[in-house]
């Protein structure tokens, strides 16, 4: 062995992994190697049914061949371009065909490379539109408790999972959180949009332009449906007192559709099923069917034309990415954009949502089920915590229901499905079922 030469390690111990405890799963690991339609298939060969589009985000189902195809004749005529100072027609088609499926004037497109790098951009872009229309003074950011919004700098100051935030300081100054709005008292066990408490947890943000005063606030940004934390659903009218009291007090309001865009409620966006406009949505995911990573926010016109007049000519937001909008993400998402269109992906969901609810809450009477929430194509289950172990029975879980064939995802005792628009209802039967007798072994 040379000075230069390292000891050898074995396959599992180089690859850190993300959002994992390594060393339990290197103990114990579970693999997939290859993936088709609504399943992933195991090294051995054998089908593990997705309950989870990946990780949100394989909405038209794995391995599409479209897609697919689309991506090798990318590759092949041009694999990189930069979008700085130089363009390809592919970029700006996508941008196209993202601001005729956005709701409202949002109407511009600005491309990241994953939902973290979205949100980071959307709070940017509301910061340098306060300062260009001469409202400097505004640079407070407002996000929520449980929310998350990736995991930059940005996001994980403006969101509020603890966990995600506690390791890594201070964080970004200026930043304030709205209470979540899940009320397991008055409204467990809720089918679809809960009743109570909507715009009472909205008017908090009153308070807080009471504290702070809304000329220092630029913008608030709240997920439509908390996906991560376990699929918090808005109560009814929340949304709609929070569009309001932005506008009363000149403040952005920022959605991050990264989960809850392309389908997953059976509409394009969650801005149009709950019709609420926002000014800025963040998006990733489903954008290109995780085919290839790609992110984008979509910005209202006045916001960007705002920008635009401050110029002078040069350089009107100094940001932006090696990889955005990238020749093969644009690709990607031009294909995935033809099959939800084509195949009708957000009506199929928006047929299926009845079935997926009754078949989630058919699970109500089962041992440990504290609450369940559902949405569109979205569903949490919650557990009650083992006394003293938080989080056992929602990873007792996950290993049981692979080891039975179906992928589910689990935030702390929380199991959390949402299936790709391609599912079948024999398939969220067959998840309910496996579910079902997880649940029923768990101690």
């Amino acid at each position: 062995m040379t000075a230069h030469t390292k000891p050898p390690t074995n396959d599992l111990e180089a690859f850190w992994m993300p959002f994992t405890p390594n060393a339990r799963f290197k103990a114990d690991p579970r693999f997939v190697e290859r993936a088709e339609g609504m399943y992933y298939y195991t090294p051995e060969g054998r089908p593990v049914l997705d309950a989870t589009s990946g990780l949100w985000c394989v909405n038209a189902g794995h391995c599409r061949p479209r897609i697919v195809e689309a991506i090798q004749r990318q590759a092949a005529h041009l694999g990189y371009a930069t979008s700085f100072n130089l363009g390809h027609p592919k970029a700006f088609e996508l941008a196209s065909r993202l601001a005729n499926l956005l709701p409202g004037d949002i109407d511009h497109v600005f491309f990241t490379n994953s939902g973290s790098e979205s949100v980071d951009t959307a709070l940017k872009i509301a910061l340098a539109y306060q300062r260009a229309r001469g409202k400097g003074s505004k640079t407070r950011l407002i996000g929520r408790e449980r929310g998350y919004h990736g995991v930059g700098f940005g996001g994980i100051s403006v969101g509020g999972m603890v966990n995600n935030r506690k390791q890594f300081g201070t964080l970004l100054a200026g930043v304030d959180h709205l209470p979540h709005t899940h009320d397991p008292d008055r409204n467990a066990f809720s089918r679809g949009r809960p009743q109570h408490g909507g715009e009472a947890f909205a008017d908090a943000l009153e308070r807080i332009v009471a504290l702070h005063d809304a000329s220092t606030i630029a913008a608030v940004i709240v997920e439509p449906v908390a996906g991560s934390a376990g699929v918090l659903v808005p109560p009814t009218g929340y949304l709609e007192r929070l569009r309001a009291i932005c506008d009363r007090h000149d403040i952005l309001l920022i959605f991050d559709e990264v989960i809850t865009g392309f389908g997953r409620l059976g509409a394009p966006f969650a801005a149009e099923y709950f019709g609420v406009q926002p000014d800025l949505i963040t998006m990733a995911k489903g954008l290109t069917n995780a085919a290839v990573p790609m992110g984008a926010v979509g910005v209202r016109g006045g916001v960007y034309e705002t920008l635009m007049d401050g110029s002078e000519g040069g350089i009107e937001l100094f940001h932006g990415y090696t990889y955005s909008g990238h020749p093969l993400a644009c690709a990607a998402g031009l294909a995935t954009l033809d099959t939800y269109r084509d195949e009708g992906l957000f009506a199929r969901a928006a047929s299926l949502a009845r079935a997926f609810e009754t078949a989630v809450h058919s699970l109500a009477g089962a041992p440990h089920v504290v609450d369940i929430r559902n949405l569109g194509l979205m569903a949490g289950i919650e557990l009650a915590s083992r006394p003293g172990e938080p989080g056992a029975r929602g990873r007792e879980a996950y290993h049981h229901a692979f080891d039975r064939g179906v992928l589910i995802r689990v935030s702390g005792d929380t199991l959390a499905f949402s299936p790709s628009l391609i599912v079948e209802p024999s398939q969220i039967d067959q998840i309910v079922a496996v579910t079902r007798e997880v649940i029923e072994g768990l101690e």
